[in-house]
């Protein structure tokens, strides 16, 4: 489940990627419209450029904070009652409780302080 939550993460890291990219593309074509000199024109490039790689390096940040969070919540997982699976109430690694959906006879309620 973990991989595929990181999966479609990733995917949608990558279609932020494509269109910050499309975003600057379309800004460097306007600014060299725009434009009336040589240099004003070399200048819409690299401004051009250096926005493609940050929108590139965005993307392979989020993809390594993806990879963290789920290492965190695969080895972050606590279980806070010790009575089984009935009732047991356990915190995601981000610290978020998940709530307990019923009470059971004999099983204590945990209420857990943000």
């Amino acid at each position: 489940m973990q991989t595929a939550k990181v999966k479609v993460q990733d995917m949608a890291s990558s279609a932020k990627e494509k269109v910050r990219e499309g975003t600057a593309k379309m800004q460097g074509k306007t600014g060299e419209a725009t434009a009336r000199t040589h240099g004003d024109k070399e200048m819409a490039k690299e401004d051009t450029k250096a926005k493609k790689a940050q929108a590139v390096a965005d993307k392979h940040q989020e993809k390594a904070e993806h990879r963290a969070n789920a290492a965190a919540g695969h080895h972050g997982t606590t279980t806070l009652t010790g009575h089984g699976h009935h009732g047991t109430a356990t915190t995601t690694g981000a610290g978020r409780p998940v709530p307990v959906h019923r009470h059971l006879p004999g099983v204590r309620q945990v209420h857990l302080d943000s």
